[in-house]
């Protein structure tokens, strides 16, 4: 099947990035990507930037999951909450992820505070803990806003890949079960669907970054044998949630010469069906997480600029 060409200074970096994320890569290939993933994460002097943050991590036996805190040094009240999850397919990362750095950097400008949760990883835990563990960590921060100097009307929940499909999971968690709903979520190339059989999806077997195959590696790992049958909780694929009204604003991006492009279009059209509001980009000749693979590229610099000024609009004046 045809697909959309790649940006060029994205196609020429393509090799490159494909010897160690290579397309195609299955359950076997899961425990190489979880040290390729590993090898590269975020320190504290990474994130402290200078001295400007204050980093602490909270484990799992207090919070319910490990969650690792970015608070402004500077902060004499109570800040913004960016809540973040990474990604990784589902199967492999960490709270600690190099995406967070950029995370770090709008928290920086907005005066908030950045918040990861190191949610377990399928196929070792399986749906719904992934998603739970999330919604367990978000909970339990609007808990503690008061002893963490969090602002929790002003808490936007941000996610990429992965991360961005469990953005958007315990998103409609909190519209569904009543709690503290997020003043937006921001869906970075989200992974929303698990039955993976969009024109987009098969666009990109066996080419690009985390293409049709992986993308199953990863559904199957969470969801076993229930992936693509009739019994998948929207909290795990959001896009088989089929009422989107009462969400908050949210933001989306993707790449057009991704697995993901689809699901993302749709998601934002059927926010936009139930009335709600939603940003959309589509950027062309992007695949999966361009922008973190290829940081120097016009196409990375021109998506990572569409970003802040969203976050600025959702968490008002003060940001």
């Amino acid at each position: 099947m045809t697909r959309p060409p790649f940006d060029p200074e994205l196609a020429a970096a393509l090799p490159t990035i494909n010897e160690h994320v290579p397309p195609g890569f299955g359950p076997d290939h899961i425990p190489t990507m979880r040290a390729v993933t590993g090898a590269r994460t975020a320190s504290d002097e990474d994130l402290a930037r200078g001295g400007a943050v204050e980093v602490r991590e909270i484990g799992a036996d207090e919070a319910g999951v490990g969650l690792l805190v970015c608070r402004p040094t500077a902060a004499t009240g109570p800040t913004p909450l960016l809540y973040y999850l990474h990604g990784g397919g589902m199967i492999m990362g960490s709270s600690r992820g190099m995406a967070l750095l950029e995370v770090v950097e709008w928290a920086q400008a907005l005066g908030a505070t950045v918040v990861s949760a190191d949610y377990r990883l399928a196929p070792e835990h399986a749906d719904p803990v992934p998603v739970e563990d999330c919604y367990t960590g978000w909970t339990w921060l609007h808990g503690k806003a008061d002893d963490l100097g969090l602002d929790p009307a002003r808490a936007v929940v941000v996610g990429t890949s992965a991360g961005g499909g469990l953005a958007a999971g315990i998103t409609l968690m909190a519209r569904d079960r009543g709690g503290p709903m997020p003043a937006g979520q921001m869906l970075l190339c989200p992974m929303l669907d698990d039955r993976n059989d969009t024109g987009s999806a098969q666009q990109m077997a066996g080419v690009g970054v985390w293409d049709r195959t992986a993308n199953d590696t990863g559904w199957t790992a969470l969801l076993g044998g229930r992936r693509g049958g009739p019994d998948v909780s929207v909290y795990a694929a959001p896009a088989r949630c089929t009422d989107l009204a009462g969400l908050p604003p949210t933001f989306l991006d993707v790449g057009s010469a991704e697995t993901f492009r689809d699901e993302t279009v749709t998601y934002a059209s059927a926010l936009w069906a139930a009335g709600g509001q939603a940003e959309l980009h589509v950027w062309p000749g992007g695949f999966h997480v361009f922008d973190g693979m290829v940081p120097d590229a016009e196409l990375s610099r021109a998506a990572r600029a569409a970003r802040l000024p969203w976050l600025r609009r959702v968490l008002g004046p003060r940001a």
